[in-house]
């Protein structure tokens, strides 16, 4: 029997000596990721072992670290996986008593502990029923004792491994994608999960496993690397903390980077990106492989059957051509035999297109000898190559995993060399679901799908892909991403012409959306402001396709039926202005005969009168579900507090405000009891989950807060109270200023602040001692943000002075804050 005794059996090795040397060793700056972990694993080694051996241990048992503990990667707040194996001589009392000596130690000290008592058959028996047993198993490690009897055990629990591959691998498979549903994708979530989420340690850990099983293996390049990375995060996490947790949370990401020794939170992100891209490649590329070759196992007996059972011949693999230089073989796109790339330098791209365009992936070592052999493009790129960029980008979501194995092997950056600044970018905004690189891969993908409504759809893909990639440079991205957008175009071989279109796509991109969702329609300025901007109608039908695209791409918050219905009107008129039509006049436009009968019956009622309607102006069934565009009117005698009080109201109902007009409409003598100005105001309102409100119910509320007896604040407050805050980075304060909108109507605010309830009846009540007439609202919110932009006019409807516009911003901010 061999046995594995203690390096040093001392006083430094008792849980006193221990814990002031595991202290020392944390806190040692000159040792740190790999060099940490192994020295952490020895000094717990040398430790437990000292444990064992004090315990004068029965003959046939052995003290063994199984998990990542076995791997010798202890990271500062890891558990400590330990199995005490026995061979079922000794007696069991003994077993036990040798157990305690060992796990009430390790507990004492506060350690995470996961611990079991096997004989080796027990063991085997545990593994085979529990795949994470056997995965922990796979890297067992003698610690002390009988280490001829751990060392039978990992040779058997291997050994059934690879013997049970067909049936353990596809379980391990599921196991990954499971986990995968549960915690999301590494690489896009601004607080990962370094462990659990796909691309994660766990999935660099089953990729070991795969390797173990002999039937697959995974691309090397990088891995070794990524996984390293990934455990130094982990590392620096637990430090920073001083817990146990895999979760790398906002509020710690500047802590993490400091320890590691990075520029900031957005380095520590890219970097923790790029690894788990790898892993997550690495994983693709090898579950891909496991499952050709266990379809080609289960197909194997069938065609030795086929064959008369002459089982040494072999069927040549069938090659379909694809594309010059590129066949298909064994549900990959593969180089051709003929293929030359360093003689060929359009084969990247060709390649890469043909994949995508018949839903295959690009084989990783046609990506690999593309990428150490093909011939670099000339400047500016030749017509094959641009038109193949294009049909990659074409192929809607086959190109995402074609694009990503160009990526694994840097042909991306080769091709368009700004794209290093966007790569693994993180967007700190929770509304966006990817990085700026995988959002721009995205966005072409949706744009893909709208190309039959622009007469150029090879602009359309390009701008899309383009669209965001000044976000690797300070300023303005949309600025700054003209300029790159025009040296890209022309690198890629658009002329003049195509190159000017693509840069003012790119500048503009956010132009419709946000003038839709934050600025009057019906101000003429508006819309001339779009069409100068714009500039051709071909330009517009662009923006259009490629506003829905990018939204789509962004998130769920991003789009709606509502936005694509105020940037479809806003469209329609900009198109019309760009046809030559003249702008309607807004001043002229009378009251509609709805708006007319309310404002007589508020009159004569001296009451407000309330209308809930949809679009189509049918009337609203409160007990259906909100249809799109949900039109409230209300009018009722002018008078101070209008605003704020039915805002309030509204928010108090859990109705979100869209859109607010309002216009005071003079009756003549004959249409009332009395001539007087009855104020109408018609609201676009979306109820934040179940039905509208009954319209009575609104009216009586409304009522009681204009006659104040509800009192608004107070009720909102309780309410906001009555939520518990999310831990994360404090929102920054209000900012409130004049835009430059050009408008002859009025004076524009936009007003920046967190979303909260009743935040336009707070933007009302602020406003009430200002002297100021309220002519339109208009709300955006998106994620955590909102955007409300407020047209503005002196009592008499003329326009504020700039000193005056001025110093409103500045009170409304002040009073918001």
């Amino acid at each position: 029997m061999t046995t594995l005794e203690p390096q040093d059996a001392t006083e430094e090795h008792g849980p006193e000596g221990y814990a002031a040397a595991r202290l020392r060793l944390l806190q040692e700056k000159a040792q740190t990721g790999p060099e940490r972990r192994t020295a952490l694993a020895r000094l717990t080694d040398d430790w437990l072992a000292g444990l064992f051996a004090a315990a004068a241990p029965p003959r046939g048992v052995a003290l063994v670290a199984v998990g990542g503990y076995g791997r010798a990667e202890l990271s500062p707040r890891s558990d400590l996986d330990l199995l005490l194996l026995h061979d079922g001589s000794a007696p069991k009392e003994a077993v036990a008593a040798l157990a305690d000596r060992i796990w009430y130690p390790v507990w004492d000290l506060g350690l995470a502990l996961d611990h079991s008592v096997r004989t080796p058959a027990q063991a085997r028996a545990t593994a085979a029923e529990d795949l994470k047993v056997q995965l922990g198993l796979l890297d067992a490690r003698p610690l002390a004792g009988d280490t001829a009897l751990a060392a039978a055990l990992r040779s058997t629990v291997l050994a059934d491994w690879r013997n049970q591959a067909v049936r353990r691998l596809p379980e391990l498979a599921e196991l990954c994608r499971d986990r995968a549903e549960r915690s999301g994708e590494l690489r896009f979530l601004l607080e990962p999960d370094l462990k659990e989420a796909r691309g994660g340690l766990r999935d660099a850990q089953a990729l070991r496993a795969v390797a173990a099983s002999w039937l697959a293996d995974a691309p090397r390049d990088g891995l070794d690397t990524a996984r390293r990375r990934l455990l130094d995060t982990r590392d620096a996490l637990h430090l920073a903390t001083g817990r146990a947790t895999d979760r790398l949370a906002l509020q710690e990401q500047d802590a993490v980077a400091e320890e590691l020794g990075l520029l900031d939170a957005d380095t520590l992100l890219r970097g923790v990106y790029e690894a788990a891209g790898i892993v997550t490649y690495a994983s693709d590329v090898t579950w891909r492989e496991v499952g050709r070759v266990l379809k080609a196992r289960s197909a194997r007996p069938r065609l030795r059957s086929l064959l008369g059972g002459r089982s040494g011949q072999k069927t040549p693999a069938e090659r379909t051509p694809l594309a010059e230089g590129v066949v298909e073989m064994d549900g990959e796109a593969v180089l051709a035999l003929s293929a030359r790339p360093e003689r060929d330098p359009a084969l990247p791209l060709r390649a890469a297109a043909a994949a995508a365009q018949h839903g295959l992936p690009l084989s990783p070592h046609a990506v690999r000898r593309l990428a150490a052999t093909a011939k670099p493009l000339p400047v500016p790129w030749p017509a094959e190559a641009r038109e193949n960029l294009v049909t990659l980008l074409g192929a809607g979501a086959p190109a995402v995993p074609v694009w990503e194995a160009l990526e694994a092997e840097g042909l991306v950056t080769r091709l368009l060399p700004d794209w290093e600044r966007v790569r693994h970018r993180p967007q700190r905004n929770p509304v966006h679901t990817w990085t700026v690189d995988r959002h721009l891969v995205e966005t072409a993908v949706r744009a893909a799908s709208l190309t039959r409504r622009v007469g150029r759809p090879d602009l359309l893909l390009v701008a899309a892909l383009l669209h965001d990639i000044g976000k690797g440079w300070p300023g303005d991205h949309s600025v700054a991403g003209e300029t790159i957008a025009r040296d890209l175009a022309a690198r890629v071989g658009f002329d003049r012409t195509d190159t000017a279109t693509i840069a003012t796509v790119v500048r503009h991109h956010l132009l419709l959306v946000d003038t839709a969702t934050r600025r009057d329609l019906d101000d003429p300025a508006t819309v001339q402001a779009v069409a100068a901007a714009v500039g051709t109608v071909g330009t517009l039908e662009l923006l259009h396709a490629l506003t829905e695209a990018d939204a789509l791409a962004t998130g769920p918050a991003a789009w709606s039926a509502w936005r694509a219905s105020l940037v479809a009107d806003l469209v329609k008129r900009v198109t019309g202005v760009l046809a030559g039509e003249p702008p309607t006049d807004p001043e002229a436009a009378a009251p509609s005969a709805e708006q007319e009968r309310l404002a007589v019956e508020a009159l004569r009622t001296g009451e407000p009168v309330l209308a809930l309607h949809t679009r189509d102006e049918q009337p609203l069934d409160p007990d259906e579900p909100e249809p799109v565009g949900v039109e409230l009117l209300i009018a009722l005698p002018d008078q101070p507090g209008v605003l704020p009080a039915v805002a309030g109201v509204l928010a108090l109902h859990r109705l979100t405000v869209r859109a607010a007009d309002l216009r005071a409409v003079e009756l003549p003598t004959e249409l009332g009891s009395t001539p007087g100005s009855v104020l109408v105001l018609d609201w676009r309102v979306a109820a934040e989950y179940g039905s509208l409100p009954q319209g009575h119910r609104l009216r009586a509320d409304l009522l009681r807060a204009l006659d104040g007896s509800l009192d608004i604040p107070a009720r909102l407050a309780e309410r906001e109270a009555a939520y518990p805050r999310r831990r994360g980075v404090q929102a920054p304060p209000p900012r409130v200023t004049v835009a430059p909108a050009d408008s002859r109507l009025a004076t524009v605010l936009e007003v920046r602040a967190q979303d909260a309830p009743g935040l336009l009846h707070r933007i009302g009540r602020a406003l009430e001692g200002a002297a100021v007439r309220v002519r339109s609202a208009h709300v955006s919110t998106l994620g955590a943000n909102a955007v409300d932009t407020l047209y503005v006019t002196r009592p008499d409807g003329s326009l504020l002075p700039d000193e005056e516009a001025i110093d409103l911003a500045r009170a409304l901010e002040e009073a918001l804050g």
